[in-house]
């Protein structure tokens, strides 16, 4: 695991001021590239505390916990003028690589982009937002109202699919990440802070527009749907002997070659395209005959163990993965297979061993490691002391007017 000190933002001081998962994840994902990231709850804790899944053993919140790790937790009653205060007080503290602020407090004009530039006119304030006029959203809202829900799910119905990942809150967070990095380099240049404002409906219809799939809806109308199929070339998931599943893809000739050699098909296919007038080795080919070039591969899958399976297709050079629940995900983990790298163990206090994850980001070929949440508001009063300068009586003062715990 890299030392602290020779990450990328060490030294950066960010104040985290927000719940769910956009911008927590944007918190973890600079901490682990080295910030000092400082999470702030009310107290105890935000919307997010207990959110599922939770621990079966202890009842804590996994999903709290992994997203918290790696920072620095204090906890203010942030109702009372006090706690705002000091909240305000460590968004604006001096310092070059500090005023740094990342929030969802929407609706909260004490903590409002104006109040902190008050305090430090170079303040860099990133904001997440549910919709851009200010309304509320989250992912499985956006999902659908971006038309991806319409898109997905299986060919018999017309009934919206939703997802489970939350990946525009994933995406909107690397937003806020981007966000804070191109900020932070614009200050240092210039001396100028940032009211940065991202909402995560923008960043859905964002990327689906920068996918070119509104455009295609404007000339063709809705997509029809077509389940597991890869939309515009061929890709589609097997069954094996075993009855495990794998998906194959083929976006170049070469790799629709490979499909051909791993399964024994080359020939067939290359009949099935001369009767057909088709071109296999073409995008817009593979996919308009893609249900009979599935109806020839299936009962070649359905012959084979899934072990000859894999081996076969890695030979032969195909473009595929398996399927695999997040139990065996988590099997593979533990009996240390290495299949995922990015995967590391934790011991989490008031859990146990838990599966954590290193940033996606490898520096000089390293992977970052991983390391406990801290449990809720305990480094309140060091930071405190630290980040604002309070001593030890006005810390007391502060517990015993409930400010602080």
């Amino acid at each position: 695991m890299p030392t602290p000190t020779t990450l990328s933002l060490s030294g950066v001081r960010i104040i985290e001021f927000a719940s769910f998962v956009a911008g927590p994840s944007a918190g973890k994902a600079l901490a682990q590239m080295g910030a000092e990231v400082i999470r702030v709850d009310p107290m105890g804790g935000n919307a997010d505390v207990k959110r599922w899944p939770l621990s079966d053993r202890t009842g804590e919140s996994l999903y709290w916990n992994s997203l918290n790790r790696g920072k620095r937790s204090v906890m203010l009653d942030v109702r009372s003028d006090e706690g705002r205060d000091l909240l305000l007080g460590l968004a604006t503290a001096p310092g070059a690589d500090a005023g740094i602020v990342i929030d969802n407090a929407v609706g909260r004009p004490w903590f409002s982009y104006e109040a902190l530039a008050a305090r430090r006119e170079d303040v860099i304030a990133v904001r997440v937002q549910g919709r851009a006029d200010g309304g509320p959203a989250v992912d499985y809202t956006v999902n659908g109202a971006a038309g991806v829900a319409d898109m997905t799910g299986p060919a018999y119905t017309d009934a919206p699919t939703n997802h489970v990942l939350p990946g525009w809150d994933f995406l909107c967070g690397q937003q806020v990440v981007t966000a804070v990095l191109a900020a932070l380099r614009r200050r240092d240049k210039t001396g100028q802070g940032a009211n940065v404002e991202i909402a995560l409906a923008d960043t859905a219809t964002a990327a689906v527009a920068d996918l070119g799939w509104f455009t295609e809806a404007a000339e063709r109308g809705n997509r029809a749907r077509h389940g597991n199929h890869l939309y515009g070339s061929f890709g589609v998931d097997f069954a094996t002997a075993d009855g495990d599943r794998v998906m194959i893809v083929a976006l170049t000739p070469r790799q629709w070659a490979s499909i051909g050699i791993a399964t024994g098909t080359t020939e067939v296919f290359a009949a099935l395209a001369a009767s057909l007038g088709a071109d296999f080795t073409t995008d817009e080919g593979r996919y308009a005959h893609r249900d009979v070039i599935e109806a020839v591969l299936t009962p070649w899958f359905a012959q084979h163990s899934t072990v000859d399976v894999h081996t076969a297709l890695s030979d032969a050079g195909v473009l595929w993965g398996p399927y695999r629940s997040a139990s065996v995900v988590a099997a593979d983990f533990e009996a240390g297979a290495g299949i995922d790298p990015v995967l590391v163990g934790v011991d989490q206090p008031g859990i146990g061993d838990v599966i954590s994850s290193s940033s996606p980001m490898r520096f000089d070929g390293e992977y970052s490691g991983s390391v406990p949440a801290v449990a809720l508001g305990s480094d309140t009063a060091v930071v405190l002391g630290d980040v604002l300068g309070l001593d030890t009586a006005e810390l007391d003062r502060l517990r015993a007017a409930g400010v602080i715990v």
